[in-house]
């Protein structure tokens, strides 16, 4: 049992970042703006917020340094899918050249910044994890439960699971959700009863970019104790997780924990005496989650069906 609670204790940590950042890219399709930029999104809010850490953390630590962190994230996030909006929206620019730039951009000018902010000249942006909870009270108590979800854990998986209930909420039960829908199908049925449809492909995009800079921070937390301007490529795994998961929050979610499981297996084989007895490389096993990600969508691409406007600059003339 102590090694199922190991890998599921794993799986959560890989699950929640691809959740949030696949919800994000979510939002930003739904509007209308195909946002590939997510990868360069996560390594920008996982930067600042890292170096807000690095720079706080001998006066701070423990959950609320980690609040404010996420926070940072969010904010950094939101600020760099501006210029994705901007190119995307107002200057009506292909949005997938638009994302690859920032891709481009944002690992560079993290390790650069990273250079020149720091005393030593290091691009390693290191930290202290203080954020590991040992226990829930009372609901690490309970039994197999408990074990699993309420013991070794952080905050950052409570608040994604609560930013998926949020996020199906906001996009079927509210007005807010039914606008952004409508402008990522038909966005000149929305301009013709009063919608403006740059405005909500401006939020789209914003919303992306606060969960994709959220999602590098809960990244980086649980796997590393310093920041080297990457992210692993998940970004463009989230995007896999998106695509699999329909562009809608219940299967987002359950696609999210499904390379979660296989991300867990390829970075915790080792502890699994099983798989430690096949005698199979590491390096076999660090393929697992790509592999998988493209065993996936080579079976259900054809039956993806993004929003029609997905993609298609908006062009008030048009009727």
């Amino acid at each position: 049992m102590d090694i199922l609670y190991f890998i599921v204790q794993q799986m959560m940590f890989f699950s929640i970042p691809l959740l949030l950042v696949a919800l994000g890219g979510m939002f930003s399709e739904r509007s209308g703006v195909v946002n590939i930029a997510l990868e360069g999104i996560m390594v920008w809010g996982a930067f600042f917020s890292i170096l807000f850490i690095n720079n706080v953390q001998h006066v701070m630590s423990g959950q609320g340094l980690l609040i404010l962190a996420m926070l940072i994230a969010i904010v950094a996030g939101m600020v760099f899918s501006l210029l994705h909006a901007y190119a995307a929206i107002n200057l009506s620019s292909d949005q997938t050249i638009s994302g690859t730039a920032l891709n481009m951009i944002a690992p560079a000018a993290a390790i650069y910044l990273a250079r020149s902010i720091q005393e030593n000249g290091v691009q390693q942006v290191q930290f202290i994890n203080t954020f590991r909870i040992e226990k829930v009270p009372f609901l690490g108590e309970i039994p197999v439960i408990g074990n699993m979800f309420f013991r070794n854990c952080y905050i950052t998986t409570y608040i994604g699971v609560a930013i998926f209930l949020i996020s199906y909420f906001l996009l079927y039960k509210t007005r807010f959700g039914l606008r952004l829908r409508s402008c990522g199908e038909h966005p000149q049925a929305a301009d013709s009863v009063g919608i403006n449809v740059y405005k909500m492909r401006y939020a789209g995009v914003l919303l992306s970019g606060a969960l994709a800079g959220l999602g590098g921070l809960v990244y980086v937390i649980p796997v590393s104790t310093n920041f080297n301007a990457t992210v692993s490529g998940y970004g463009f795994l989230a995007l896999a997780v998106l695509i699999f998961g329909q562009w809608t929050p219940k299967r987002i979610f359950f696609a999210a924990f499904f390379f979660g499981g296989m991300k867990a297996i390829a970075s915790s084989y080792s502890g699994i005496p099983f798989l430690q007895s096949l005698g199979i490389p590491s390096d076999i096993y660090k393929m697992i989650p790509y592999i998988a990600t493209l065993a996936v969508l080579a079976f259900s691409s054809k039956k993806s069906q993004a929003p029609r406007a997905s993609g298609v600059p908006y062009d008030k003339g048009l009727r």
